[in-house]
């Protein structure tokens, strides 16, 4: 038997689901953007800001996120939660406090063991950023697993998902040049991004212990 007002409540439950879900994209794509950019500031005064250096940002970026993808495909075979999806964000966030707290001495150190600035930055950029990048691209096909409740509506939620992702990280590129280094310093910007990403991820962990750790089916239920 069916109760109306059950129903209702498992429709709220699902929305608020799916509405943490997107919050999740969007606020990785938005930090993993934010970070990106301020590595060229944080690479400078050791390598510069020459084409090699940001060659090698970008391209430590984008591998580490293909790799980030093919991983949270994988993980997503298991039994997804809104509490694992909130960990990766928890996780992507602390593994940037290096970025922050040893960057100076790391980086200045690599400048004079390796001279020339384009391996130098290339190796800088793989120590302080393959990870958080690798887990930032495990949020996007995780989240997607989420959303996906039968194999017709799989592109319907792959775009939407990205769709938001995007926006996020849109956000984060003209956010952070435009406003935030102009009114932050460094440090002060990377504190508040890596804030905002580990705030997001717990509400995610604390959402799944309210409900009761709601697997992969019970958050794609269809309204």
């Amino acid at each position: 038997m069916t109760f109306p007002d059950s129903d209702i409540m498992q429709r709220r439950s699902n929305d608020r689901a799916r509405l943490l879900v997107h919050v999740a994209a969007g606020i990785s794509g938005f930090f993993v953007m934010g970070i990106e950019l301020l590595g060229g500031r944080v690479f400078a005064p050791f390598f510069g800001t020459s084409i090699f250096v940001w060659g090698a940002i970008i391209t430590v970026f984008m591998t580490s996120l293909a790799i980030g993808y093919l991983k949270g495909g994988n993980r997503s075979l298991g039994n997804p939660s809104l509490g694992t999806l909130g960990w990766l964000l928890v996780a992507e966030g602390a593994a940037s406090l290096p970025l922050v707290l040893a960057s100076d001495v790391g980086l200045e150190w690599l400048s004079y063991l390796v001279r020339d600035p384009r391996y130098g930055s290339l190796i800088g950029a793989m120590l302080f950023f393959s990870i958080p990048a690798i887990l930032s691209g495990m949020v996007s096909p995780y989240a997607i697993r989420l959303l996906t409740y039968s194999v017709q509506a799989s592109g319907q939620s792959a775009g939407q998902l990205y769709f938001v992702s995007t926006l996020g990280s849109a956000a984060g590129t003209i956010l952070t040049s435009f406003y935030l280094v102009l009114v932050f310093d460094l440090d002060t910007i990377l504190y508040l991004l890596i804030a905002l990403v580990v705030l997001t991820g717990m509400t995610l962990v604390m959402a799944d212990t309210r409900q009761g750790r709601p697997t992969c089916k019970s958050v794609l239920q269809r309204s």
